[in-house]
């Protein structure tokens, strides 16, 4: 049984610390990330983990509401919430470094890797403190620019060493071209688009047949939950919707344009298209994707277009990118079991190991002056070498 004492330590459910050694680890694969991300061409942003609420869920970021803790600015007195996605606060940030008309026309290229802290466990992990890390590209609308946020988050996973991932490719528009000309309201599709993202047929089915909905419109918006598998599926949907109109047949062309150019750049990496694929259809306006590790349940790393997020901040500009929770990735790759590697040196004011420690760490090692007088081992502090004293000289060895 838990002691009182003990209860105040524990910390909240899907609230999580990271300890040594493997906190270094993950440091260590954030830079190794962000040097990647540098390599690309994008900036490094930090956003702040508070913001007023009006600007934190203003626009489409309102889908994040219930998600979003809030609390009172003791200052001025008006409500703050503390960041449950940066997406929406690196599109303000996009907004203020394009404040100059000089710079309008400019695509930037942002990166970010902060932590979150959601009301409720949701998304890529039942984490409610999520350490997110994600790029995003602003001001181009090109195939090009899709085409490079999915091929930056496969580069992702790979170098963190998560080769064998499937990537699931959709568009909302095809969804929203459907149903653009009927009298749904906003709840009839939500029910629609919960029923799809779950492929749930036979309620499919049954609540199709309770909406003001020709037959023929039924049919293909039930036939979505279908079209899942290699890039046939969009010559399928070609047919199925030859009568649909020009725009879905565009957004089909768009899709399958993207499908292409990423089997030639991963041919070895599974591109699966799902029409149904409608994750943040509240948020996205164009092409999702998703990265999966087989015998995963839920995506690893997940990004879409997003265009005009930042109207509201004054430049209503296209966007895309990508997330993923850092943490979650540690854990996949099995970097846990490496140990960290250290210097162990006895606590001794000699001149000669004095300068050894100086060079030593100016060379890049790590070294730990024993402050337990030699009752804790080297392995026990985390050190793989020690600094032994023979004659009038210091040498270091393995353990």
């Amino acid at each position: 049984m838990t002691s009182k004492s003990n209860r105040r330590w524990l910390l909240p459910d899907g609230v999580q610390e990271t300890l040594p050694p493997e906190a270094v680890a993950v440091e260590s694969l954030r830079h190794e990330i962000l040097q990647l991300f540098n390599r690309w061409g994008y900036d490094l942003v930090m956003p702040a983990m508070i913001e007023y609420m009006d600007s934190l869920l203003t626009g489409t970021a309102h889908s994040l509401d219930t998600r979003t803790f809030a609390l009172v600015d003791q200052l001025s007195g008006k409500q703050m919430g503390v960041r449950s996605d940066m997406t929406p606060q690196v599109a303000r940030i996009d907004a203020h470094l394009l404040a100059d008309n000089a710079r309008q026309h400019r695509v930037s290229r942002l990166c970010y890797c902060g932590h979150l802290l959601h009301a409720i466990g949701d998304g890529i992990t039942s984490s409610r403190t999520p350490l997110q890390i994600g790029a995003e590209i602003f001001g181009s609308s090109s195939i090009s620019a899709d085409v490079e946020v999915v091929s930056l988050m496969v580069s992702t996973l790979h170098a963190v060493g998560l080769h064998n991932i499937s990537i699931d490719i959709g568009h909302v528009g095809i969804f929203r071209s459907l149903v653009k000309n009927t009298k749904l309201d906003s709840e009839q599709e939500n029910r629609l688009f919960d029923m799809l993202q779950r492929k749930s047929i036979p309620d499919l089915q049954g609540y199709l047949q309770t909406l003001p909905l020709s037959g023929q419109l039924r049919e293909q918006i039930c036939h979505l939950a279908l079209l899942n598998g290699d890039e046939s599926v969009i010559d399928e949907a070609r047919k199925l919707y030859s009568d649909a109109g020009d725009e879905l047949s565009s957004t089909l062309d768009y899709m399958h344009s993207v499908v292409l150019s990423l089997q030639q750049k991963y041919p070895a990496t599974l591109i699966n298209c799902d029409l149904s694929e409608l994750r943040g259809y509240s948020y996205h306006t164009g092409l999702v994707f998703a990265a999966f590790l087989p015998g995963q349940g839920r995506e690893i790393a997940r990004g879409g277009r997003y265009d005009d997020v930042g109207a509201v901040f004054g430049n209503a500009r296209p966007a895309t990118g990508f997330s993923a929770d850092l943490l979650n990735l540690f854990q996949l790759c099995g970097d846990s079991e490496n140990s960290q590697t250290g210097i162990l040196v006895p606590d001794d004011d000699d001149e000669k190991l004095a300068t050894l420690v100086q060079q030593l760490r100016a060379s890049g090692e790590r070294v730990v002056v024993d402050l337990t007088g030699g009752k804790a081992s080297a392995v026990d502090q985390q050190c793989d070498r020690q600094a032994l004293q023979f004659a009038d000289a210091w040498i270091v060895k393995e353990v």
